[in-house]
């Protein structure tokens, strides 16, 4: 039962800041692409969060500090080269039209959509979003007790490939009618189901093996 609360104050923050691209949307203009770049973001700051719970987790009995010392940075360099990857799909499929007259895409016109489209406010929210899942679950929830890092090392890829294969269709769709706005808020509510379903899949998973 105790459980219960921190479960459900986790879930709606998750719904809470997934709708800070409504607001987008509906007040700044936003179309596919900064909406992507957003998602592409979170891919990020999962990255981020996921390394934390790799160096609090407590290595279990068949395991050693060195194996822990060595998956660290190997999980930085192999999931770094996998989101840059994600993000030259995103800029060649999605953003062409913000690099017309440019000789590829650039750096400089890259941050100036992300300032002018609000971008660094709504990742924000979502990095204090996955902040606050990393403590009351992980941490407060012993969850670092008990998941061994080789798992924790593979974590993020499931939820990521299953969540950016259904974006990426999804904005697909948008571009083919036209970025309106229903379909972009449809597109919107399609990434909560799934990112919810994968939320609670994850921790479903962790509670299991207690």
């Amino acid at each position: 039962m105790k459980n219960k609360p921190s479960k459900l104050s986790s879930i709606i923050a998750l719904i809470t800041v997934n709708l800070f691209p409504v607001f987008g949307v509906l007040f700044m203009g936003w179309n596919v692409f900064p909406l992507m770049l957003l998602y592409w973001s979170e891919n990020v700051i999962i990255g981020f969060y996921n390394v934390l719970r790799m160096a609090v987790c407590t290595p279990q009995k068949n395991e050693s500090w060195f194996i822990k010392l060595f998956l660290i940075p190997f999980f930085i360099i192999h999931y770094g080269g996998f989101t840059l990857g994600h993000c030259a799909v995103i800029i060649t499929f999605f953003g062409k039209s913000f690099f017309e007259g440019a000789a590829g895409p650039r750096l400089d016109i890259l941050l100036h959509i992300i300032r002018e489209y609000g971008l660094p406010y709504a990742a924000l929210s979502i990095f204090l979003s996955h902040g606050y899942s990393f403590v009351m679950n992980f941490l407060r929830k012993g969850e670092y007790k008990r998941i061994p890092i080789q798992k924790l090392m593979m974590a993020p890829y499931g939820r990521i490939a299953i969540l950016h294969i259904t974006l990426i269709f999804g904005a697909f769709l948008v571009l083919i009618f036209k970025s309106q706005v229903f379909v972009l808020l449809l597109f919107i509510f399609l990434k909560i189901v799934v990112d919810l379903w994968a939320h609670l899949r994850e921790h479903q998973v962790k509670e299991k093996r207690v």
